[in-house]
């Protein structure tokens, strides 16, 4: 597989199954978007992995052979996503241990895991959000230093980059909460549904048994927490050059307006999968590329 090829057919998976990444990846120059699409396809493929349909048992095994795969010294070159991804770890610094941990998050999804308390889901979104985050800034590097900087700087801008994984992460799970149900997963912690007062048992119709009020403020609750780690998370576009930061505040800026959306109305948000249309997302990538440039 022609190593051209290979990063086609990754750009190809970004843009039919990531619409919200792909805007960001646009603001990219051309190595830097197909290094990310190598990275985004193989998360992708084990993300695929986990949500599929096939018993638990096979699910956890095709997981350990894409960590297995991942760790070969040669790709198979049949496989364009392992083509394009050795050869980004050829030309960028990645971090491929991140791979690992968000395997063991999807894993965790296989097993139906759930979270009593939220340093637990924290754990959770680092595995599999703060990973990618990791990954990003091997292919990123860092403004005014050399690749990901000294020892101590490095790890400040990988703990930013874990931040806004994790602020991504909770966004997702805001918006997911019903189809998530729907297919067994809980990942709001215990705790917190027992200090709102809900369950998240739904009726014989697919709707919520809880009362809309005590729903409503459970989802601003975890609304609040994402947009702090937001703020944390957004001081790493800083330490970025200007269309890696670009890239990064429309990713970002797409997902709190998304956020935005479900704490202004979490009903709609529990009854349906929110998603903003494409002019607001490409007017979100145009003021992150402004933005960046000033």
């Amino acid at each position: 597989m022609d190593t051209v090829d290979a990063y086609r057919h990754c750009e190809q998976i970004v843009r039919g199954k990531a619409r919200n990444f792909s805007y960001g990846l646009r603001l990219l120059p051309t190595p830097k978007r197909r290094a990310l699409s190598a990275v985004y396809a193989f998360a992708r493929r084990i993300d695929d992995i986990a949500d599929g349909n096939g018993p638990d048992g096979q699910r956890l095994t095709d997981l350990a052979a894409a960590r297995t795969a991942l760790g070969t010294a040669r790709p198979d070159p049949e496989d364009p996503v392992l083509v394009a991804l050795h050869d980004t770890a050829l030309h960028y610094p990645l971090p491929l241990s991140a791979f690992e941990e968000l395997i063991d998050g999807c894993a965790a999804d296989v097993r139906g895991e759930t979270y009593e308390h939220f340093d637990e889901l924290l754990s959770y979104c680092r595995c599999v959000a703060g990973s990618i985050g990791r990954l990003s800034l091997g292919v990123f590097g860092t403004a005014g230093t050399d690749d990901a900087g000294d020892g101590r700087e490095a790890a400040g801008v990988a703990h930013l980059a874990d931040a806004l994984g994790v602020a991504l992460q909770i966004t997702n799970i805001l918006r997911d909460v019903r189809e998530d149900r729907l297919t067994g997963r809980t990942y709001l912690p215990a705790e917190d549904l027992r200090r709102f007062g809900c369950t998240l048992d739904i009726d014989s119709s697919g709707r919520f048994t809880d009362p809309p009020d005590r729903l409503a403020a459970l989802m601003r609750f975890e609304a609040d927490r994402a947009r702090d780690w937001f703020d944390d998370g957004m001081r790493l576009l800083t330490a970025l050059d200007v269309r890696s930061a670009a890239c990064t505040a429309a990713m970002a800026g797409i997902y709190r307006c998304l956020l935005g959306r479900i704490a202004a109305d979490p009903a709609e948000a529990l009854a349906s999968r929110l998603s903003l249309p494409p002019w607001q997302k490409a007017m979100v990538a145009a003021r992150a590329l402004a933005g960046a440039a000033r």
